[in-house]
């Protein structure tokens, strides 16, 4: 398997690039969007990419958009490489790892859901007692499960830079407030069903983040959905609270950075090789566990198990 981690299409304008996505302009109203096998860590692009991951996010997302559609309309027009227009149609790089989508205006907030103390919502909760403004109990542990799940934006933060918690009154004055109260509904729906299904696979999703937009007056989901890049997932079997839980998301990959003497900031150390296999397992693992598919070359078959 081939990994790639850039692509440049022929008499296509690339609008932008990513942490991993590299984003092209179709026409007024599509864009193509190729999820590359990057990996980034505390917002630096690491020189070392991990195979089958660009895959993985894309096909879950995939999944997601699908399964999540009853909820809200979302950006997808195609994933089949037959299906976009020439001369894409035709191009191998793209099969599994892409899909053509409808061009939107996104919101310039980003909605994470959490329903677990974790990661930099345990840090903020350590000193404030509360996250994006949402007060919780006292002595919570690390892991604990909130009592309902909770949402707590942030900024969207530039490549090299980080997202800023903020509370919902800010959030509000950035997108509106009935705006920026349908997208916490429906934010926090999405992940409630999510965790829900997540469970029946032994699977905690302990929070993720989702992105909106609007095309005209109409919201829809976009960018990608409950995959490891934006979700944090938990094996429910080895789950306990007071301490950090094993994962299937690239915290694997932070655990290992932290090991080293690195100011996080570029340029990144490399990868050990058994690093970046076990980080592409744990990728593979998440995305058959919860589709039930297993991931092969540039396509998926059902029944992994």
């Amino acid at each position: 398997m081939e990994i790639l981690t850039d692509i440049n299409l022929s008499g296509v304008n690339k609008k932008g690039s990513g942490k991993v996505r590299e984003i092209f302009e179709i026409d007024k109203e599509h864009l193509l969007i190729v999820t590359t096998d990057r990996i980034s860590a505390f917002d630096v692009i690491l020189k070392d990419a991990i195979p089958n991951k660009g895959l993985v996010l894309n096909q879950l997302s995939l999944f997601w958009f699908e399964m999540s559609r009853s909820i809200i309309p979302n950006h997808v027009v195609a994933s089949e490489i037959e299906k976009f227009p020439a001369p894409f149609n035709n191009d191998r790089r793209l099969s599994g790892r892409s899909m053509l989508v409808k061009k939107a205006r996104p919101l310039p907030v980003e909605c994470v859901v959490r329903g677990y103390l974790a990661g930099s919502g345990w840090k903020e909760y350590k000193q404030k007692n509360s996250i994006s403004g949402v007060a919780l109990p006292e002595d919570m542990v690390e892991s604990q499960k909130l009592k309902s799940p909770i949402f707590t934006p942030t900024t969207k933060a530039e490549i090299g830079q980080h997202d800023e918690s903020i509370d919902i009154d800010t959030a509000a004055s950035m997108v509106g407030a009935s705006l920026i109260d349908k997208v916490r509904d429906i934010s926090i729906k999405i992940y409630s069903f999510a965790c829900e299904f997540a469970l029946e696979k032994g699977i905690i999703v302990a929070d993720t983040k989702f992105e909106f937009g609007l095309i005209g007056d109409n919201l829809i989901l976009i960018d990608e959905v409950l995959t490891p890049d934006s979700s944090r997932f938990w094996p429910l079997d080895d789950y306990e609270p007071g301490r950090p839980q094993l994962s299937f998301d690239k915290q694997f990959v932070r655990d290992y950075l932290n090991t080293l003497e690195w100011d996080k900031r570029p340029p990144a150390p490399g990868l050990p090789k058994d690093i970046v296999e076990k980080t592409s397992e744990k990728y593979i693992e998440i995305y058959e566990r919860l589709t039930g598919k297993r991931l092969i070359g540039n396509s998926s078959i059902q029944n992994a198990n």
